[in-house]
């Protein structure tokens, strides 16, 4: 495969970037969620909701992804 090539379709800037992006800080809050989830004292609660976080990244992450797949697949 020529990574050359593939990093200058507009396809992997437009969609697969921004869907790693959002992969990342999916995991990033899930994790916080999970930490808030553990917590040892009940009223330290947290300043985002990461457990909405997590849902939204989650699901854009997919459907970015999902498009740069459905694109690569056409370009191949």
């Amino acid at each position: 495969m020529d990574w050359q090539a593939l990093m200058d379709e507009d396809w992997f800037w437009y969609f697969a970037m921004p869907g790693l992006c959002a992969a990342i800080i999916a995991v990033a809050a899930w994790r916080a969620d999970r930490r808030r989830m553990r917590r040892s004292d009940p009223d330290a609660v947290g300043l985002l909701p990461w457990r909405d976080v997590a849902f939204w990244s989650t699901f854009f992450a997919a459907i970015l992804l999902g498009a740069a797949l459905r694109a690569w697949l056409r370009s191949a």
